[in-house]
């Protein structure tokens, strides 16, 4: 299968379903009453950590991934049906990040590890959960809002105990053949590992994973040869195996080439510094002088109170030894129950706690004409009005004026006939327009969609304070753009 670590995805979840404007009409009941239902909400695009996976692959082709819109309401007080959500399969170690700002997002250890990268829209509520005692019959509705969308950049970090590195032709795939059950590329030229492999070395108490990773070379970390693409795997390992070429007897080369291994890890990452590690010299059939050589390689290393070995990947001479090192450091220092993450995981019902903000509503003028309104819970609900339908628009200026849209743009210099924005729906500036008396209840109704303490309007000055008090209360009336 082909080793993908990196991919870029972009997800949307489903939109809410409208809610239904409907009345009961029975025989024998002619005054029903409203009866439409509410509209269901969105799928959500949900990630998933599962152990069957080892790479990326499976998402290559799936540049973007959309969620089931949630079902309308119906009459009859039916609901509509929750929208399917879509989740997304991923290897364990899977990092999320945003695409645009690079921020981490989640990090997903374990299997079942769960991650909601788009949250589906709500659905709309339909005419009866607005009937009460004083508005028996509204003739209104909502509209479902829009699900999340997200752009997303998933970067895969092996999660193995252990990790063979060292120069490219050493022989770390031929060593992750003899001590597991992985069955590898194996040939005599540098770079025959392209991407990572992973072996299973089963003993009494644990199965232990064992990668093998791609040549380091000189500058690695500066993404010369493979470059930075692989070194990202070595950063969950518990221990880290050191490989040798015993074809080379010259111990001086050998511990350069140990050294600029240590060096391209420690410039990648400082804390693979004080990382557990051991020392492998395979090959040992290679070398013309082999007793000589390890001897002086284990002296070297046993002053720096490093572990030790010589083997033969291909004769297998000091295999059974390695794997006895490996399975008592692995005992000695047992694989944490819960990985470190970088970043924590959302729970599935955790609420935000809610921050109650004074945003100000900002009056923007346009270049081509015309006004723009600048407010997050006013765009909101906006967007949730089905302006077809005449209480609606009767609701929306509502609204607008308890919240003294119409002062600001009047303050901002907005004429009749001005087009004014708000969400990206678009209508016209009527300030002349003298409405009919609105019933209380029904105000407050409608403010429930924007709380005033989320609001901070901006004061007119005292004259216009002044003449708008002296006169009564004016209205915008805003027409849908034809």
């Amino acid at each position: 299968m082909k080793f993908i670590d990196s991919i870029k995805i972009h997800v949307k979840a489903g939109r809410g379903g409208n809610g239904c404007m409907s009345f009961l009409r029975e025989r024998f009941r002619p005054d029903g009453g409203p009866d439409g239902g509410n509209g269901g909400r969105g799928g959500s695009i949900i990630f998933e950590a599962t152990a069957n996976l080892q790479t990326l692959a499976d998402l290559e082709r799936r540049s973007l991934v959309k969620a089931e819109n949630g079902g309308h309401g119906k009459g009859k007080a039916k609901n509509g049906p929750a929208g399917k959500d879509e989740i997304i399969y991923v290897p364990c170690g899977t990092i999320i990040y945003d695409s645009n700002t690079d921020e981490g997002l989640a990090d997903l250890v374990e299997s079942g590890d769960r991650y909601f990268a788009a949250r589906g829209g709500r659905g709309g509520r339909g005419n009866r959960y607005f009937s009460s005692s004083s508005h028996k019959a509204p003739r209104f509705c909502e509209i479902g809002d829009p699900g999340e969308e997200a752009r997303l950049r998933l970067e895969l970090r092996l999660i193995a105990d252990v990790g063979l590195v060292g120069l490219p032709n050493v022989g770390k795939s031929s060593i992750l053949a003899a001590i597991s059950n992985a069955q590898p590329k194996i040939a005599n030229y540098p770079f025959t590992t392209l991407s990572p492999n992973l072996g299973v070395l089963t003993t009494d108490e644990e199965r232990i994973i064992i990668a093998d990773i791609p040549g380091l070379i000189e500058g690695a970390h500066m993404n010369k040869g493979l470059g930075l693409q692989f070194l990202r795997h070595i950063a969950r390992n518990r221990l880290l195996i050191h490989v040798l070429n015993l074809e080379n007897e010259d111990i001086s080369t050998l511990l350069h080439e140990f050294e600029t291994a240590r060096n391209e890890m420690r410039s990648y990452d400082p804390e693979l510094e004080s990382r557990p590690y051991f020392v492998v010299a395979n090959k040992l059939d290679e070398a013309l002088e082999p007793e000589v050589i390890v001897n002086k390689l284990a002296a070297h290393f046993a002053a720096q109170n490093v572990p030790f070995c010589a083997v033969s990947a291909l004769t297998e001479a000091g295999i059974p030894e390695l794997v006895k090192m490996i399975a008592a450091f692995t005992e000695e220092h047992p694989r944490p129950k819960s990985e470190v993450r970088l970043f924590a995981l959302e729970d599935e019902h955790d609420v935000k706690p809610r921050v109650r903000q004074r945003n100000k509503i900002q009056i923007i003028s346009v270049h081509n004409g015309g006004y723009r309104i600048i407010h997050p819970r006013l765009e909101k609900a906006v967007e949730r009005f089905d302006l077809n339908q005449e209480e609606n628009v009767s609701r929306f200026n509502i609204l607008l004026r308890k919240h003294k849209v119409e002062n600001l743009l009047e303050a901002a210099g907005a004429v009749e006939g001005d087009l004014i924005n708000i969400g990206g729906r678009e209508f016209i500036f009527y300030p002349d327009y003298y409405p009919a008396e609105t019933d209380e209840s029904e105000a407050e109704a409608v403010s429930e969609l924007v709380e005033q303490d989320d609001l901070e309007t901006e004061m007119v000055t005292p004259k216009e304070d002044a003449e708008k008090n002296g006169r009564k209360r004016r209205k915008i009336r805003y027409n849908r753009k034809r």
